[in-house]
């Protein structure tokens, strides 16, 4: 282990925060209404009563891309979480199935699965992970047969006050950044240098963003509404949830 050195986040992130902002950017720029329409719940919108189309248009694309960055960003923190603990305890990016992160501590080779927030997972997702878990362990086993080796699911937001999950252990938030780094402050430290030109990067991407949205709203209008104008709920749902 190597002593924490703040500057590895702050450098990392000066370095890559770009990386964030121009996928967020790319996938905006391929984002098309119909993609939009055909994973978004029309019923939702309906049942709120919106009739407008242009807000009806901006709270679906506001939604996909909420959804959409939360993946691009939990991605982002991965690498970043990676590259932090290669710095202090010369962890890297696993080659095993469902496995983010091996490193070693104080004689034991964990294995780490990392997810953004705490609620990732449905029953079966967690079993799966387990399962990943397994056979992990099975893998590394093979060739050093008194490897002591434990599971770690590792979230980089959130709390939970229970890690101790039987078949492996859960770090959500304060305790993440800990258990890759020994730092117990990384968690706020992080906070600074991602805010950095963060303005600047949001205002381009609001400005392709507006234009999207008037062009969304615009094809829309043609595609989805009768004469008068008036939101074609009949034919909105047969594209989105119609026989093909």
């Amino acid at each position: 282990m190597k002593p924490y050195n703040p500057q590895i986040a702050i450098d990392y992130v000066s370095q890559h925060i770009d990386e964030f902002h121009q996928a967020r950017l790319n996938s905006l720029e391929r984002l098309r209404l119909k993609t939009v329409l055909k994973k978004k719940n029309p019923y939702l919108f309906r049942a709120k009563g919106i009739n407008d189309a242009s807000v009806l248009i901006k709270n679906l694309v506001d939604t996909f891309i909420s959804s959409n960055e939360e993946t691009i960003f939990g991605d982002w923190l991965e690498q970043l979480a990676i590259y932090i603990n290669g710095q202090v305890y010369d962890g890297i990016k696993s080659g095993i199935l469902g496995i983010d992160l091996e490193f070693d501590k104080d004689n034991v080779r964990y294995i780490v699965s990392i997810k953004s927030g705490p609620n990732w997972a449905n029953s079966g997702q967690i079993r799966k992970m387990k399962e990943d878990f397994i056979s992990a362990k099975r893998t590394l086993r093979t060739s050093r047969s008194r490897l002591t080796v434990e599971a770690v699911n590792g979230c980089c937001y959130g709390q939970d006050d229970n890690p101790d999950k039987g078949d492996y252990f859960k770090y959500c938030g304060q305790r993440f950044w800990e258990f890759i780094s020994g730092n117990e402050n990384l968690y706020q430290e992080l906070i600074i240098p991602l805010g950095q030109d963060a303005k600047q990067r949001n205002d381009n991407f609001n400005q392709m963003l507006d234009g999207k949205n008037n062009l969304f709203v615009s094809e829309f209008v043609t595609e989805f509404c009768d004469d008068n104008g008036n939101i074609n709920w009949n034919k909105l749902i047969a594209f989105n949830s119609g026989k093909q």
